[in-house]
């Protein structure tokens, strides 16, 4: 499956926000929750729904509802955690699990040291939430986690994308859809995302 890449003025302008380097800490994790709502929208697009009936004012009426319990959101530590704000506000309900990885700033290659989901996760859709998809190295390594504790569909939600990381994605793990708010242009020769926004987890966190 080929990554899905939105494209929408108002994502264009966040984005453009986003990679500001003037764009304060506040700001910028607002934007990240943001965007993760219209990710989370299209990634869902295809959620199946449950009929039921409701009363409304006026009379009984059947609708058409999404199952929350049939998704678990897992953002990977610690940026992920910012894309996971935007998720709560139109899911109020979902199921937060978490993976913490870091990357080895000499190896590139991530390095685990949390990993705490929903128990029965293997009966559950999961969408996994990382702000920067650039190697492709922590998302490899939290895709792997999933497959080996049974999850048979998962999603990757990402603010930006790298086409190496992509590519990686998609040749170990081809079932795997990814969505991001924008797909740059590469890798630089230490592993950023160019032009990026820089790394995001430290803005969302105020750290630099």
């Amino acid at each position: 499956m080929k990554a899905i890449e939105l494209k929408h003025p108002l994502i264009e302008h966040k984005i453009a926000i986003l990679r500001n380097k003037e764009t304060g800490t506040k700001e910028f994790r607002e934007l990240a929750g943001e965007i993760a709502m219209f990710l989370c929208y299209e990634a869902l697009r295809d959620a199946e729904l449950d009929e039921k009936e409701i009363y409304t004012p006026l009379q009984k009426t059947k609708v058409n509802t999404i199952d929350e319990d049939r998704y678990a959101f897992i953002p990977i530590l610690r940026a992920g955690m910012g894309m996971s704000e935007g998720i709560i506000k139109i899911i109020p309900n979902a199921k937060i699990g978490v993976i913490g990885l870091y990357r080895n700033e000499e190896t590139l290659e991530p390095v685990r040291y949390y990993y705490k989901v929903p128990k029965d996760i293997k009966q559950r859709e999961v969408i996994l939430l990382d702000p920067m998809l650039a190697t492709g190295g922590s998302a490899l390594d939290a895709i792997k986690m999933m497959k080996e504790d049974g999850v048979e569909k998962i999603k990757f939600l990402c603010l930006i994308a790298a086409p190496e990381g992509i590519r990686k994605v998609e040749e170990a793990y081809p079932d795997v859809q990814i969505y991001c708010a924008k797909i740059d242009s590469h890798l630089n020769e230490i592993g950023y995302i160019v032009p990026g926004l820089g790394d995001a987890g430290d803005r969302i966190f105020g750290i630099k």
